[in-house]
């Protein structure tokens, strides 16, 4: 049986990258999927990919940090499906800069999107939980919520928030059979994780040098997060709530 069979699946940033992977991975797995982001092209051609494949999906526009948004979209899907079982916390963004470097604007976008609409969505779903007997939140964070490199100040604090945002939500909703974790990897082969090594005078030379930092050797892969999404989505991990894991080749091993 699939691991995620009769399970409704919520998964922000769902159009691209890991929301991508842990879209089709879910369904895969059995559980009707709904994506949202704020683009719908991206998140249409996503749904479209599964009903490709006999599995069910839906695209709903949503701007993680806005309240209302969220709120909407979450009753959306429920409407659609009747009850929803996961929340995959995956919208982010990043800026390259130290303290100095980053602007207001820049921090509250850090923030905004990372944190608050981590903080939004869960909010918003714990009602939908109830209804469905229990529920799991799987929060994609950082080893930079972790650890830290340079030039990552505003988004190693927003993933640092995420984490503690992840353990203190674990333990005041595990009695309702909600359970709440944090992957955390370490820099992934999307748009956004290989936006910073555009910016080097030699990108091609910097992914060589990112990839030998990593005692495995090479960059991690939307499926490597998608596979652990999976498990912390299912019943798998029922005993599993407020752990944040590297997810990082052994990077922080070391």
């Amino acid at each position: 049986m699939p691991r995620l069979s009769d399970k409704v699946a919520f998964i922000t940033g769902g159009g691209t990258g890991i929301g991508r992977a842990c879209a089709l991975l879910f369904a895969k797995e059995g559980a009707k999927v709904v994506v949202a982001a704020r683009r719908m092209e991206p998140l249409d051609a996503v749904a479209g990919e599964i009903a490709a494949v006999g599995g069910v999906a839906l695209g709903i526009a949503c701007d993680v940090a806005n309240g209302s948004s969220v709120k909407s979209a979450l009753a959306a899907a429920a409407n659609r499906f009747g009850r929803v079982n996961v929340v995959v916390n995956n919208a982010g963004a990043v800026v390259v800069a130290t303290v100095e470097e980053t602007s207001d604007d820049d921090w509250h976008r850090l923030l905004g999107i990372n944190l608050t609409g981590t903080f939004y969505v869960s909010r918003a779903v714990l009602p939908h939980f109830r209804k469905a007997g229990g529920g799991s939140i799987v929060n994609i964070g950082s080893i930079l919520g972790i650890v830290s490199r340079k030039q990552r100040a505003g988004y190693s604090a927003a993933k640092a928030g995420v984490g503690g945002l992840t353990r203190a939500m674990a333990l005041d909703h595990a009695h309702e059979n909600i359970r709440v974790n944090c992957i955390c990897p370490s820099i992934i082969e999307t748009e956004l994780g290989l936006a910073s090594m555009s910016r080097a005078p030699d990108p091609q030379a910097e992914y060589r040098k990112r990839a030998a930092e990593i005692p495995l050797g090479r960059l991690g892969k939307p499926a490597d997060v998608a596979e652990m999404a999976v498990f912390l989505a299912s019943d798998e991990s029922a005993w599993v709530t407020g752990a944040s894991f590297p997810l990082d080749g052994g990077l922080t091993a070391q």
